[in-house]
């Protein structure tokens, strides 16, 4: 039996190792996709072992015992806190430009300023901040109206408490949650039309880094933005491409050649 010493000796007289051959990267869409879904998931389970921040929701419904159910539901939730409550339009505008929360839960039919120009005025004022329409309506015109408003996520009353506080956790997230029959009038909307002319030049940037993989931080710093302004260009090109989520996205994207060549 050789010694210790005597085998590092061999090694070091003259065996060679082969050199390792270099990585290669992707060549073929099929490869790229399986990359991006494999980086997709992997920053998702990132995100959620770093991100120990509560998700701040400002609740806006005109009708008390919405308010305070969803109050007792989502405050009994780790991870997720209600900061201020809405019985209208107005005071849900005020709530979140006073309080910068992360997602707003919007009902659409209330009195004065209702959910539609409330969810615009958010959009405009509060980019950061997904508002998530939780409403009884499924027809076509009030989903349309309030995606076109700046709504990133639909989801209807019946929805069971795991759906709507899923739907938080993803709107927080930068992503769209959409009831999937109100997913349809979106899909039916869009069938038809070119996305890639509805889409700004700025979109075309942050989707074309995306499809390359690249996190939102970084593409906050090269195109020289905030993060927040990158969630919504993201909700936009969701909405204005059918998607749902930033995986969706990049996969839609390298299908239609943008992205690394």
């Amino acid at each position: 039996m050789m010694r210790d010493g005597a085998s590092e000796s061999q090694d070091d007289m003259g065996s060679t190792t082969p050199p390792t051959p270099p990585a290669r990267g992707p060549t073929t869409s099929a490869e790229r996709r399986s990359e991006l879904v494999a980086r997709s998931r992997a920053t998702r389970q990132t995100a959620c072992v770093a991100a120990p921040d509560t998700i701040r929701v400002v609740l806006c419904d005109d009708h008390v015992m919405v308010r305070e159910g969803l109050k007792r539901v989502i405050d009994g939730v780790d991870g997720i806190e209600v900061v201020a409550s809405a019985s209208d339009g107005a005071e849900g505008i005020e709530a979140t430009v006073r309080l910068r929360p992360d997602v707003v839960l919007m009902d659409l039919a209330m009195p004065g300023v209702d959910g539609v120009e409330a969810t615009r005025r958010i959009a405009a004022e509060v980019p950061e901040t997904s508002v998530v329409v939780l409403t009884s309506f499924a027809e076509q015109t009030q989903v349309l109206d309030a995606i076109d408003a700046g709504a990133s996520g639909y989801v209807l009353k019946d929805a069971s408490v795991d759906e709507v506080v899923r739907a938080i956790h993803t709107a927080a997230a930068g992503d769209s949650p959409l009831d999937p029959r109100v997913a349809r009038a979106v899909v039916a909307r869009t069938a038809g039309a070119d996305p890639f002319a509805a889409l700004s030049d700025r979109e075309r940037e942050v989707l074309s880094l995306i499809a390359d993989g690249i996190p939102s931080k970084t593409i906050a710093r090269r195109l020289g933005i905030t993060e927040p302004t990158v969630r919504a260009h993201l909700t936009r090109i969701y909405r204005h491409i059918g998607v749902d989520d930033r995986t969706q996205a990049a996969l839609w994207a390298v299908e239609h050649g943008m992205g690394r060549r």
